[in-house]
């Protein structure tokens, strides 16, 4: 790697630097990134063979009814594809010559996160990201919040097809029959507006959340629900009788009546507003230039979102163009799921394995897809660094060293990883190292390559 801004396009814009990484970029980083910047050409092949959420959502939902023990057979089974395509994203991570694409893919899941702490979608989660984010990364926001909030692991993260309209068909069986009120679910509504869209400033009320919560009654899927009688599918459905009859009303605007296509109309207001802009463009600023992202970058993305209605190519370009995003090469600290995929890539261990990702994961803090709340994963550096992560990211570089990176030089290792930012203090640390798996400890473990 011959200069500073290499660095940056491989492991700000990239999932780190590997061998040969240096020869992709061809002397031009900033050519580099932006030639990655192209609509989906389809599913990798890596991850093709992987079986689609409705499938799986079907064989639990069925096997759970069935109440004849195979619920276990399939969870072992289900967890073992979950296990294998996390594996089969991180191969891909760490080989791919468009690195850009995985690092979006990353972040956009970590924004509409849907975690294991759910237990019936536990395992389903990487087919939620194969089928609602992969294909949208540099598509338009608005394509991939609808596909989102219909997709039945969010559906079931945020527990919406629990809920019924009050003066719905259901509601009011409900109301005669058991005397009781029915449950209109808020948690799917407030995450969209809170974390999906306007953010948490947005200008909304709790009375926009209600409105929007009725017209989401209704979205549900096939399968899961209580009641054995509905057909088990695991795809979305619309069950007209629990939706909420009647106009809502929303930041001001009267939506009429329309059953399930309501909410389509809605989410395309929400990815058009100004609000959804400013909250993306900081996001997008803060992952790409710095924890506190400058004002000046947040207004110039905010800008270009409203003026390719939320197409998000022309939104990375415009982040790949900031002068602030090549500043400075040490700004943001990786997370640990960073940290653990760039050791892997830059050792050339093009195919990771459960020691090489999920123990150090776990150890870490960041087991996939995990995160503790839908809020997903911080991205400041107070989110991953820390005197116990530090050792705990030691400890693991060195087993990994001594395990997976026998044959590499070390002067190439360094050059190709650190070289252009490196500190005098830690060239001379590396090179002075008893052996060459302290010395590749010490390459990883630098304050040089915990950063991006």
């Amino acid at each position: 790697m011959r200069d500073i801004d290499s660095f940056t396009a491989l492991n700000r814009f990239g999932m780190g630097a590997g061998p040969g990484d240096a020869a992709l970029i061809g002397g031009d980083p900033r050519g580099f990134v932006g030639a990655q910047i192209v609509p989906s050409a389809g599913l990798p092949a890596a991850l093709a063979g992987f079986a689609p959420s409705a499938t799986m959502i079907a064989d639990y939902a069925t096997a759970r009814r069935a109440r004849d023990g195979s619920l276990r057979a399939v969870n072992q089974r289900q967890f073992e594809a979950y296990r294998d395509e996390v594996l089969a994203a991180a191969a891909l991570a760490v080989t791919t010559p468009a690195p850009l694409r995985e690092r979006m893919v990353r972040f956009w899941a970590n924004h509409f996160t849907v975690s294991r702490s759910r237990g019936p979608i536990a395992n389903m989660i990487p087919a939620y990201v194969r089928e609602a984010i992969r294909p949208h990364v540099f598509g338009r926001f608005a394509d991939m919040l609808k596909t989102v909030v219909r997709h039945p692991c969010m559906l079931i993260y945020l527990d919406n097809p629990s809920s019924i309209g009050p003066r719905s068909a259901s509601g009011a069986v409900r109301m005669r029959q058991q005397g009781l009120e029915t449950t209109l679910n808020e948690n799917l509504a407030r995450e969209v507006l809170e974390l999906h869209t306007l953010g948490v400033d947005g200008g909304y009320s709790q009375d926009d959340v209600i409105q929007f919560a009725l017209a989401l009654t209704g979205w549900s899927h096939g399968g899961l629900r209580r009641g054995g009688g509905e057909e088990i599918h695991g795809r979305f459905v619309f069950v007209p009788r629990q939706h909420e009859p009647g106009p809502k009303t929303i930041l001001g605007r009267t939506y009429p009546e329309d059953g399930e296509a309501e909410v389509p109309r809605i989410l395309d207001d929400l990815a058009r507003h100004p609000a959804t802009a400013q909250h993306l463009a900081t996001k997008l600023v803060r992952h790409f230039v710095a924890d506190d992202p400058p004002p000046q970058a947040v207004a110039r993305i905010t800008r270009v979102y409203l003026d390719s209605d939320g197409d998000l190519a022309e939104v990375t370009r415009a982040i790949a163009a900031l002068d602030a995003a090549w500043a400075d090469p040490l700004a943001k600290v990786k997370s640990h799921q960073e940290f653990v995929l760039a050791v892997n890539r830059a050792a050339g261990n093009a195919t990771p394995q459960v020691p090489d990702l999920f123990r150090p994961l776990r150890l870490l803090g960041q087991f996939p897809y995990l995160a503790p709340s839908p809020q997903g994963w911080g991205d400041r550096a107070s989110d991953w660094i820390g005197p116990e992560t530090v050792m705990i990211r030691l400890e693991w570089a060195h087993q990994f060293a001594a395990r997976r990176a026998g044959g590499q030089d070390l002067r190439q290792a360094f050059d190709a990883t650190i070289g252009p930012v490196a500190r005098d203090a830690t060239r001379t640390w590396v090179f002075r190292a008893p052996s060459q798996d302290a010395g590749l400890t010490m390459i990883w473990t630098s304050p040089e390559f915990q950063r991006r």
